[in-house]
C-alpha cells in the first residue's frame, strides 16, 4: 500500500495546530487569572489600610482619665497598648502590604507620631473611581503608593498633619 504525497505530514501539522491553539488559550486564561489576583490584592489593600487607619484613630481618641494623646511611635503598639495596665488592642495583628508583601510605608507627623500608612507599590491601580465616602480622595490616583490611609483628627475637610510626600519608610519598627 502506497501513501499519496498529499497526506504526508498531515498528522504532524494537526498536532502543531492543537498545541498552538492550546497555548493561546492557556495564555488568555493566565492573563485573566493575573487580573483577578491583582484586583483581589487591591481589595485587600483597601481593607488592610482601613484597618490601620481605624486603629490609629482609636489610638488617638482620648480614653477615660487620659488628658493628652500620647504619640504613636511604633505600629507594634497597636497590638497591645503599652499605656494601659489592661490589655487594649487596636489591631489583631500587623498586616503586611498585600501588593509588595513587605512592610507598609509609615506616615509620620513630627509632633504627633505615626498618623497613617501607605503602600510602597508604584504599580498603576485598576480602581480609579467609585470609592466609598471615606476613601474618595483615592479617585484618580496614578499609583498605589498615592493611596494614603491617613488619620486626620480634624475631619475630612481639615488639612492633614503630614502629607504623603513627608512619608518616612520605616515599616513597623521605630527608627
Amino acid at each position: 500500500m502506497i501513501k499519496s504525497l498529499d497526506q504526508q505530514g498531515f498528522t504532524y501539522l494537526t498536532a502543531l495546530m492543537v498545541i498552538m491553539v492550546t497555548g493561546v488559550m492557556l495564555g488568555a486564561t493566565g492573563q485573566a487569572w493575573q487580573t483577578i489576583m491583582k484586583r483581589e490584592r487591591e481589595e485587600e489593600l483597601l481593607f488592610r489600610g482601613q484597618q490601620y487607619r481605624n486603629a490609629i484613630e482609636r489610638w488617638y481618641k482620648p480614653r477615660p482619665g487620659q488628658h493628652v494623646a500620647t504619640p504613636l511611635r511604633d505600629l507594634k503598639d497597636l497590638l497591645q497598648d503599652p499605656r494601659s495596665l489592661t490589655t487594649v488592642r487596636y489591631l489583631r495583628r500587623l498586616y503586611e502590604d498585600p501588593l509588595t508583601g513587605k512592610e507598609w510605608t509609615v506616615i509620620r507627623d513630627p509632633s504627633r507620631g505615626i498618623s497613617g500608612v501607605a503602600s510602597a507599590s508604584a504599580e498603576k491601580p485598576f480602581k480609579t473611581g467609585g470609592f466609598p465616602e471615606e476613601l474618595k480622595e483615592f479617585a484618580g490616583k496614578e499609583r498605589y503608593s498615592e493611596w494614603v490611609f491617613l488619620y486626620n483628627p480634624g475631619g475630612p475637610g481639615a488639612k492633614p498633619a503630614a502629607s504623603p510626600s513627608a512619608a518616612v519608610k520605616t515599616g513597623n519598627s521605630t527608627r
